[in-house]
C-alpha cells in the first residue's frame, strides 16, 4: 500500500484551513482508490481512513485549544467507535463534558465542526456529561448501543474510563434486555426489506444479510461476553474456527463493495441502485458483455447475504439458549428415529445424520409440513446441514429415495406453509435441483420486478397458499373457489417452481423452462399427460396476464383464440393461479382492482367459452338485447319513456350495446337524454369501476379528438388504463376511458369538476395539441427500452391492430394521440399497460374513411411514431 499522505499531526496552521484540508482529504481518496484498485485489502483501507481521522481529530482539538481545558474528553462513537469508515461513512462524534461548556467552548465547537462541514464530512455529534450519556442511553437503544463501541480520541481519560465503566454495568440495559431489544431491532429492520435479502436494489447495510447483521451478532456478544470482535466470539464457543472464517470473509465481501460504491457516489448511501451497479461492478474487476458483469456480481454479492442471513440465525438461536434460556433445552418431542422438535424448531437426533444418508434432508422438510408450528431449524442441526450441503458430490434429485420424498413435499397439504422457504434459505433447493442452483441471485433488470428469480418463485409459491384461506377471497375471489378443489394442485406447484427456471440463459426463459419442466415431471413418476400440462403451464404462464392486459376481451375472437389455447377447464384454472400468484410475486404494488377484474373477465368468458364449446360461438345479437333489455329498465326507472330511449339509441351503432355493460349504457343514456346542447358532455363515474373512474366523453368526433383528451388527463396526473372509442351513426364521439391518478387508486370526489372542466375545455381547442412536458424520473434515466411499433394480423381486416412498446416516459399516451391526429389515424380502443420502465399499449385503428390501415399507411405510422417517442427520451 502507497502511504504518501501528510500525516495530520504534522500539519501547520495554515495547512488546517479548509481548502487545504479538503485537497489534503482529496489526495487520501485519490490515494485509497489506488490501492483498491491495486487490491489492496479493504480493512487495511478502512482501518487507515479510521487512523488518519483520529489523528486530525487530535491535531485540531490542539489547534482549538481543546488540550488546554482537562475536564473534556472527545470520543469516537457508532461506526467510527469501531474504526470501520468507508469513504463516505459518518463521523459520529461524542463531546463529553464535565458539566455545560462556556461561550468560549462553545464558541470553538462550533468552529470545528463548521471546518468538518466544509470538509464535507457526514458529522454526527452530542455533547454530554456521563450522566446524560446513561440517561439518554437507557431511553434510546440506538445510543446505547453506540455508548458500547465508544473510543477515546483525545482529551480526559479519567472522564472517559468513569463513562465506560457505567456502560459496562449491569444495570445498563442488562444482557436480556438488550439481546431482545437487539432482536427485535432486527427483525423491524428485516420487514422494511420485505424479509428477504433478494431485492435487486438491495441496501448493503439493512437489508437482511447485510453488514447490519453482524454488527448485531458482534454488539450482543459484547453485551453479554464482552466480546470485542468476531475473533474472541469463536473464542467462546460460539463460533467454530471455520465460521468465524466464513462470516470474517463475508464481511470482507460486503466492505470491499461497498467501499468501491462510495467511490462512485458523492452522497452517503448504501444501496447498491441499478445507477450504480455497472460502474461498482467495474471498479470491483468483473467483466462481460451486456449486463454479464453485474449478472456475476449481483450473484456473488447474493450469496454473502445469504451465508451471513444464515450464520445470523443460527447464532442467535445459540444466543437465546444462553441469554433466555440460561442454556436449558426446551421441551422435545419426537417426531421419528431421526428427528424431534425442540421448541418450534427441528433437530436431526444424529450426528451427521445428512452426510450418511442426504435424502434425510427431504425427511426433514415432510416434518416441517406436518408440523406447522416448526418455523425454524435447530442451530446444532443447521450446523449439520451446512456440512452436508458443501460435502454432497450430487444433486439431491439423482437419487431415487429423495425424488420420491420431493413429490410427497410437493403433494403434501401443507407444503406452502414453510418448507419452500426454508429449503431456500437454508440451500436445500439449490442442493436438491441443478437448475435451482443457477438461479440463485439471478438479477432482473428492470423497474416491474422487485426480486431476484429465486426470490420471486418462493414468492409466488408462498403467494398460491393464501388461496387456500377464505380471509383473502376479497382479494382473490377467483383463486380462492378454484385453489382448494384442485385435483392436481402438485402440477400447478411444479409448474410455479420451472416458470422463471431459464432466465439468465438466453433464449426464451418459457421454452427453456417448458422442456426442462417436462423432463423433471416424468423423472419424479408423474405421467405423459400430466407432464404435458405442466410443460404447457410453464411456456403459457404469460398468456393470461398479456391476453387480459394488451387485447381487447370483449372481442369474441380473441377469447376464442385464448380458450382453443387453454383447450379444457382444468387448465384454465390452473393457469389463473399460476398468473395471479406471478403477478402479486413480481411486485407487492402490481396487483389492484383493474387487473383483477381483467383477469376475471378473462377468466369467466373462457370458461363460458368452453362450456359452451368453441364449435358454437356466442350470439353476439343475443347479447346486444340483453344489454339493452337491463338497461331499458333501467331508465324507465328514473321516469324515460321507451320513445324516448328508442329514438336516443337508434343513433348508436350495435357496437355500442356489445362493448359496454347494461349499467354503463344506463348511465350515459340517463344524461344524454337531459343533454340538450351543442356543448361537449363529460361524465366522470362517482363509483369506483374496475378500481379506476370512468370518464365518458360526448361530442361531435373529429380526428385529434382522442389526442387531445389524453393530453388532458395526463395534464392532470391521470394514467389511461383503457380507452374504448366509437362514433355514432351522426357522427357524435361515445368514447369512455378508464383512468387512475398517481397512486393506481379512483379519482376522489373532489377532483372530479376539475377534471370535467379541463376535458370539456380542451375538447373546444383548435390548433397544435399542447403535450405537458414533465422531467422523466430520475430511475427511468437508467433503462433504455426501443421504441417498437408492431401491427397484427386480423380476421376480418376491417382495423388495424397495433402494438407499441416504448420507454414509459412521462405524456406518452399524449404525443402516440398526437401523432395518430397527425397521420389522420383513428383510434377505436386502446389498452394501456405498463411494466416497469416499459409502456407495452395496444390499439385498434382505422383511416379517416373507417378502414383498416394500408401497408403505406402502416408505415408511415411506425415512422413517425419512432422519430416522436425518440426525440422525446
Amino acid at each position: 500500500m502507497t502511504d504518501t499522505v501528510i500525516t495530520p499531526q504534522s500539519l501547520t496552521q495554515d495547512q488546517l484551513s479548509p481548502a487545504a484540508l479538503k485537497a489534503q482529504f482529496q489526495h487520501l481518496l485519490e490515494q485509497q482508490k489506488q490501492d483498491f484498485l491495486a487490491n489492496v485489502p479493504v480493512p487495511e483501507l478502512v482501518y487507515q481512513r479510521s487512523d488518519y481521522m483520529d489523528a486530525l481529530m487530535q491535531r485540531l482539538w490542539q489547534h482549538f485549544g481543546f488540550d488546554q481545558h482537562p475536564h473534556l474528553a472527545l470520543v469516537a462513537v457508532g461506526g467510527y467507535g469501531r474504526r470501520e469508515l468507508h469513504p463516505l461513512s459518518d463521523v459520529d462524534l461524542l463531546l463529553l463534558c464535565q458539566g455545560p461548556l462556556d461561550d468560549h467552548q462553545q464558541q470553538k465547537l462550533s468552529e470545528l465542526l463548521t471546518l468538518l462541514w466544509d470538509l464535507k464530512l457526514e458529522v454526527g455529534h452530542s455533547v454530554r456529561t456521563v450522566d446524560e450519556c446513561i440517561s439518554v442511553g437507557l431511553d434510546d437503544l440506538t445510543v446505547a448501543t453506540n455508548l458500547q463501541e465508544a473510543r477515546l480520541l483525545c482529551g480526559s481519560e479519567r472522564l472517559f474510563n468513569a463513562l465506560e465503566q457505567r456502560v459496562h454495568a449491569d444495570d445498563f440495559w442488562p444482557s436480556e434486555r438488550f439481546y431482545r431489544a437487539k432482536v427485535e431491532e432486527q427483525k423491524a429492520r428485516h420487514r422494511r426489506y420485505h424479509d428477504t435479502a433478494y431485492k435487486l436494489e438491495p441496501d448493503l447495510k439493512s437489508s437482511p444479510g447485510g453488514l447490519r447483521d453482524i454488527h448485531t451478532l458482534a454488539w450482543i456478544a459484547r453485551r453479554h461476553f464482552g466480546a470485542t470482535s468476531l475473533r474472541e466470539m469463536s473464542h467462546y464457543g460460539f463460533l467454530t474456527d471455520a465460521e468465524y472464517r466464513e462470516l470474517n470473509e463475508c464481511q470482507n465481501v460486503l466492505w470491499r463493495i461497498r467501499f468501491a460504491l462510495h467511490l462512485e457516489l458523492r452522497r452517503y448511501d448504501n444501496r447498491l441502485t441499478f445507477a450504480h451497479q455497472t460502474s461498482v461492478a467495474k471498479l470491483l474487476g468483473y467483466r462481460g458483455e451486456g449486463n454479464r458483469a453485474v449478472e456475476q456480481m449481483m450473484k456473488d454479492f447474493f450469496r454473502t447475504l445469504g451465508r451471513i442471513g444464515e450464520l445470523n440465525k443460527m447464532l442467535l438461536q445459540i444466543f437465546d439458549q444462553v441469554i433466555i434460556d440460561n442454556g436449558r433445552p426446551g421441551q422435545i418431542d419426537i417426531l421419528s428415529d431421526d428427528f424431534q422438535r425442540q421448541g418450534n424448531a427441528i433437530e436431526a437426533r444424529k450426528p451427521a445424520l445428512f452426510q450418511a444418508r442426504p435424502d434425510t434432508i427431504l425427511d426433514m422438510m415432510l416434518h416441517v409440513a406436518d408440523d406447522t408450528t416448526i418455523d425454524a431449524i435447530s442451530a446444532p442441526t443447521l450446523r449439520q446441514l451446512r456440512t452436508a450441503r458443501r460435502r454432497l458430490n450430487h444433486f439431491l434429485c439423482q437419487q431415487q429415495d429423495a425424488r420420491e420424498k420431493f413429490m410427497a413435499l410437493v403433494r403434501h397439504p401443507n407444503a406452502l406453509h414453510k418448507a419452500f422457504s426454508l429449503m431456500h434459505r437454508h440451500g436445500i433447493m439449490s442442493a436438491y435441483l441443478p437448475q435451482w442452483s443457477q438461479i440463485v441471485g439471478q438479477m432482473q433488470f428492470d423497474l416491474f420486478h422487485v426480486y431476484t428469480v429465486d426470490e420471486h418463485t418462493i414468492r409466488l409459491l408462498k403467494h398460491m397458499r393464501l388461496f387456500d384461506d377464505e380471509a383473502n377471497r376479497e382479494r382473490h375471489p377467483i383463486c380462492c373457489d378454484i385453489f382448494p378443489r384442485l385435483a392436481r394442485r402438485e402440477l400447478l406447484l411444479i409448474a410455479a417452481i420451472f416458470h422463471d427456471i431459464g432466465k439468465g440463459r438466453g433464449g426464451d426463459h418459457s421454452e427453456i423452462g417448458a422442456i426442462e419442466a417436462h423432463d423433471f415431471c416424468l423423472e419424479h413418476g408423474l405421467s405423459r399427460p400430466e407432464a404435458n400440462i405442466v410443460s404447457w403451464l410453464v411456456r403459457n404462464h404469460l398468456l393470461m396476464s398479456v391476453t387480459a392486459q394488451r387485447r381487447d376481451i370483449y372481442d369474441p375472437d380473441v377469447i376464442t383464440d385464448f380458450a382453443k389455447e387453454v383447450r379444457d377447464e382444468e387448465r384454465l384454472d390452473l393457469l389463473v393461479c399460476l398468473t395471479v400468484a406471478d403477478i402479486n410475486a413480481t411486485n407487492p404494488d402490481l396487483w389492484n382492482s383493474w387487473k383483477r377484474t381483467l383477469i376475471a373477465e378473462l377468466y369467466y368468458s373462457t370458461q363460458k367459452a368452453l362450456r359452451r364449446g368453441l364449435e358454437n360461438p356466442p350470439d353476439v345479437r343475443e347479447r346486444i338485447r340483453h344489454n339493452q333489455h337491463l338497461a331499458a329498465a333501467m331508465l324507465r326507472k328514473q321516469g324515460h319513456s321507451p320513445r324516448d330511449i328508442e329514438l336516443l339509441w337508434q343513433r348508436f351503432k350495435a357496437d355500442y350495446f356489445l362493448r359496454h355493460t347494461h349499467k354503463q349504457i344506463a348511465w350515459h343514456s340517463e344524461h344524454l337524454l337531459h343533454h340538450q346542447s351543442d356543448q361537449p358532455l363529460v361524465l366522470v363515474s362517482k363509483k369506483a369501476t374496475r378500481g379506476g373512474t370512468e370518464i365518458f366523453v360526448y361530442c361531435q368526433d373529429r380526428p385529434s379528438l382522442f389526442a387531445r383528451v389524453v393530453a388532458a388527463l395526463d395534464k392532470k396526473n391521470l394514467s389511461v388504463h383503457d380507452a374504448q372509442v366509437m362514433t355514432s351513426k351522426d357522427g357524435h364521439a361515445l368514447d369512455t376511458f378508464m383512468v387512475m391518478d398517481q397512486n393506481d387508486e379512483a379519482i376522489p370526489l373532489d377532483r372530479h369538476p376539475r377534471i370535467i372542466e379541463g376535458v370539456a375545455k380542451a375538447i373546444e381547442e383548435t390548433g397544435k395539441i399542447t403535450i405537458p412536458r414533465r422531467r422523466a424520473p430520475q430511475k427511468l434515466k437508467h433503462f433504455t427500452v426501443k421504441t417498437q411499433v408492431l401491427f397484427l394480423p386480423t380476421k376480418n381486416g376491417r382495423r388495424t391492430l397495433m402494438e407499441l412498446v416504448a420507454l414509459d416516459t412521462p405524456g406518452l399516451l399524449a404525443r402516440v394521440g398526437a401523432v395518430f391526429a397527425r397521420q389522420g389515424v383513428s383510434v377505436h380502443a386502446a389498452k394501456i399497460t405498463t411494466i416497469g420502465e416499459r409502456a407495452e399499449d395496444f390499439f385498434i385503428v382505422t383511416d379517416a374513411q373507417n378502414q383498416a390501415l394500408t401497408s403505406e399507411h402502416q408505415a408511415q405510422l411506425k415512422t413517425a411514431l419512432e422519430k416522436t417517442l425518440s426525440q422525446a427520451k
